[in-house]
Formats: C-alpha cells, structure tokens, sequence
C-alpha cells in the first residue's frame, strides 16, 4: 500500500467512531448503550416491563428486572405475537423476530438534548399485529426537529386483551382484559422515569398513534390510570366505536368475560392454569381462528365508560390534541365498506328504509349519482371522519386546544392502485421515512414536492408536540378547530380551510346518539346499506 493510501485509511479509521460512536446512558432503569448517529443518539429494545410469560401473562406488566452493568440497546425487541399478514397486504412489514416477551421500547434522542420535547409513537394494527421495528416509524426524522421519539411494543390480540371470569377473580380490582393498555401505561410511567437521561422533558410528552394506535390515544385519554402521565395528544384515522362491557351484553356486543370464556373452551382449555401452560403462538392463532375480538373492555377502572361518554361527559384528559382522517381511508381497507346495490334505485331505497328521516341528510352526503364511490365515503367519515372531529370538539369545549387535519394527497404509485389518500398514507410524510415503507406499499416517489410536503407535515407535529402549536417553517398557519371549524388539509401542500363537510359530523353525531339511547346495537360499524333501521329521534338526540 502507498504512503498516501495507507494515511487516507488511517482516517478513515480515525473518522469511524465519531460517526458511529456508541454512547452509554445511565437512566433509572439501568445503563443502556446505543449508537450515535448523524447528531443522534438512538437505543432499541430497552425492556420497559418484565416478560408478561408463565405466571405473568394476562397479568398487569411488572417493573423490568434490574440488569448489572451496561446493557446494549443496539436492535429492536421481537414484536409481540401475532398472526401472518394477509398474502399481499401493503401493511406487512418484513419483522425479524416474535416473542411473548416483547415489552421493549425506542428512543431517538437529539445529541446533548435537555428538556426536549417528547413523543411517544403507539404503532396501529388492529391492536392484533404491528411493531415499534416498522421501517415507517423510523424516529430520526423528528428527532432532528428537536423532540425525543419514543416508540413501544405492547400486548396484542388474545395475549393483550382477554378478560376472562377467573382473571377478574384472581384480580384485586376484580377486573381483567386491557392488558395492552396497561403496558402503555407502564410505558409511559418508564418514561416519566427515565426520559431526562436521555434529554427529554417529563413534563412535556405527547402520546401519538395511527388507526388502533390513535383507537390507544383515546383509551389512554379515558384512563384514570393513564392521567397526568402525558401533556397531548395526536390521534391519526382514530375511529371512537362502541366498546365490549366486561360484564354486561351492551350496544350488540359480547360482554367481554363471556367472548374469554367462550374463547378458552375453544382453545379445550379448562382451567386458567391450563391457559397459561398453553403455547402462546398457538394461542394467539388459535384464539384468532376461534372468532377473538381484540378491543378494550369497559371495565370501570381502566376504561370507566364508553368512549363517548366520557368525552361528553369532559371526563378525558384536558390535553391539547391534534387529529385527523385520511380522504381515502377504506380504498385500502375495502372489507369496510358495504357491497353497492345494482343499481341509483336499489341504492336510495335502501337508504331511506335504514335511515328513515336522516335519509334525506344522508343522500346528500353520499348520493345515489355515484353509489361506487358513496359506498366509500360514509364508512370512512363515520368511522375517522366523525371520530376525528368529535376529538378535536370536544376538546375545544372542554377548554383545551384542537387541530383537525384531512390528508388528500395522491401520487403516481397510489393512484395507479386505486388508492389516492388511503389509510395510513401520512405516515410516511410525518415521520420523513418514504424510502422505509413495507415492500407491497405504493411506492413514494422521491422529488422535491414530496419532499416539501414531507418536512412541512414533520414540522407541524414537531411543533405541536414542543408547545401545543402546529407550525411549520415557510408554511400557512394551522389555525385550532374553534368557532369556525378551522382544519388543514394537506393536498399537494398545506391548505387551511374552514368547516370540512359540512353535515358529516352531525348525520354521524345523531346516528351514535340514537344507537346509544337504543342500547342494544353498535355504532359506526353497520354504515350504509347494511345498516339495521335507525330508530327514531329521541330527547337528546336530532
């Protein structure tokens, strides 16, 4: 080797450790090693929680075992078990690893940060799959914008959410199920904890989630156990439907006891000694196949109430909140939508046997002009649409701050799909991650406005989880919901605007309250032209 080649190794040698150096953290919970990179530190698969397994599973999660010395955090946790994604979904990522202990989270920290901002992200899926390893929540992107990026695993399906009669008694509040809720919750006080060693601010954390991590955003709003452990809220395509009672058969729902129990003599499970010796990865296959509904159960402790009734009764936390929905949300997620009639005719008629005197109202919304396309806008308004203008109202009322977002941005890979603005389409422009998508995803094409778009979305929600404020450099001013109705909506850049589709909350409003004051039917869910007959007005509802 020459001289000269043998002196340009050397510093490449030289330059090697500043560029990827490993810095060593000590938090509360113990010393943690990750690795700094591009004016970042970021530390994968910490345990936040002991492994929810043998004795442990279905049980609130436990403290994490302390560790000596220093613990690298160099890769992700395994995700929590879960069934095979659909052959061809654009929602499958290529995970490495599944476990039942998976109770591990993620940190990107900007270097030298102190009291900076904190975002803990609550990946979706149904609360039956995902993980905090998706390529798309890559935190890098924010953390550049000065926040602390937090991202968690937490239980899933059967493992996660089963109540179960001999669980509530083996309890001390005499309750069970919401087990995935409760481990965000033990991650959020793991972050409350220990977030400072990292530069965060514990006094300055917003929670955030997409489709069943926003569905989390608003049980962890509900929650009791959850209050004061976050300062705001973002909630993306959160959808507020009628949740399972633990106990009682309420709004059409199984109670959740009954669909555990149901669900354990499926499995020839006869005792819970005997579930809890079961596999876990045959459980959760099993249990799937055997008809399991993932939700959280109203329990009275957890969950005190429905979701709508603790937000009309101003029962949630009062926290600044940003939400929104996408305009193609059920493009993606077509098992949603009700089938078309054959023809405009078939299509009103239906309609006005079903809805009666809000059928005028609802043919307004969703004609008859274009049934192919109504038949996918009123389920994506009554599950997202209304959702997220409920969230960012009732916030407004009870005092705190709401900015309401709709997400109508196409490119050429989506709209060649049929798939312009679909469900979780955003994701990529706020987390800055286009070329980390799952592998059947529509491409994101890599050009200068994609790339505005992208830093304007980032630095909106890096704003408004730094000081309750959307706003984004060289970008419009995102006005709070207000009086006016204000929203933003993000099309091929940011557009303000004011009062999205009018009549859509209201029609969705009085379709929830009806069903409430019925009792024995679930809102949202049934849209449509498979919609049971709306029962006529009542007091307190149009």
């Amino acid at each position: 080797m020459s001289k000269r080649l043998l002196v340009s190794a050397l510093a490449m040698l030289a330059l090697a450790p500043a560029a990827y150096a490993e810095p060593v953290i000590k938090a509360p919970a113990g010393a943690v090693r990750g690795v700094e990179v591009g004016g970042l530190q970021v530390f994968k698969g910490i345990p936040y929680a002991a492994p929810p397994v043998g004795t442990l599973r279905w049980k609130p999660p436990v403290a994490a075992p302390a560790w000596a010395g220093v613990r690298d955090a160099l890769d992700f946790g395994p995700a929590c078990l879960q069934p095979k994604p659909r052959p061809g979904s654009i929602y499958a990522s290529p995970l490495k690893a599944f476990s039942e202990d998976c109770l591990s989270l993620n940190v990107w920290a900007p270097d030298k940060a102190k009291k900076a901002p904190v975002l803990v992200w609550i990946h979706g899926g149904s609360l039956i799959a995902g993980s905090s390893a998706e390529g798309m929540y890559d935190g890098a992107a924010l953390a550049k914008q000065g926040v602390v990026v937090v991202s968690i695993n937490y239980r899933l399906g059967v493992l996660g959410y089963m109540a179960h009669p001999e669980l509530s008694a083996e309890s001390p509040d005499h309750v069970s199920g919401n087990y995935g809720l409760l481990d965000q919750i033990a991650a959020l006080k793991w972050v409350r904890a220990n977030i400072a060693a990292f530069g965060g601010d514990p006094a300055n954390v917003t929670i955030a989630g997409e489709s069943a991590g926003a569905l989390s955003v608003m049980y962890l709003m509900a929650s009791p156990p959850a209050r004061g452990l976050f300062h705001k809220a973002i909630a993306q395509s959160a959808y507020m439907v009628s949740t399972p009672m633990l106990r009682d058969p309420k709004f059409g729902h199984i109670p959740a006891e009954t669909m555990g129990a149901a669900t354990a003599a499926k499995l020839g499970a006869k005792s819970l000694a005997e579930l809890r010796a079961m596999d876990a990865e045959t459980i959760t296959t099993s249990a799937l196949m055997a008809g399991f509904q993932t939700f959280g159960a109203v329990d009275g402790k957890v969950l005190p109430k429905q979701l709508v009734d603790t937000f009309d009764a101003g029962e949630q936390a009062h926290v600044p909140i940003l939400a929104g929905f996408n305009s193609g949300e059920i493009r993606s997620l077509r098992f949603l939508a009700p089938p078309a009639p054959a023809d405009a005719a078939a299509y009103e008629k239906e309609i006005r046997a079903r809805y009666g005197d809000l059928a005028d109202d609802f043919l307004k919304l969703y004609p008859s002009t274009d049934v192919a396309e109504s038949v996918l806008l009123a389920p994506r308004d009554a599950l997202y649409g209304w959702t997220s203008e409920r969230l960012v109202a009732k916030q407004t009322a009870a005092g705190s701050q709401g900015y309401l977002y709709y997400f109508d941005h196409g490119y050429p890979a989506a709209e060649a799909a049929g798939l312009h603005g679909f469900h979780a389409a955003e994701l990529p422009y706020v987390f800055g991650t286009p070329d980390k998508t799952p592998p059947a995803w529509p491409k994101n094409p890599d050009t200068p406005a994609e790339a505005k778009l992208s830093a304007a979305m980032t630095g909106y929600w890096a704003s408004f989880a730094r000081d309750g404020v959307p706003a984004a450099k060289g970008e419009p001013a995102w006005k709070p919901y207000g009086t006016a109705r204000a929203y933003m909506a993000f099309v091929e850049g940011p557009q303000p605007g004011a009062h999205l589709r009018p009549g859509m909350y209201e029609l969705n409003e009085a379709v929830m309250c009806r069903r409430r004051a019925q009792g024995d039917t679930p809102w949202i869910w049934n849209v449509g032209v498979v919609s049971p007959p709306l029962p006529p007005g009542v007091t307190q509802c149009r």
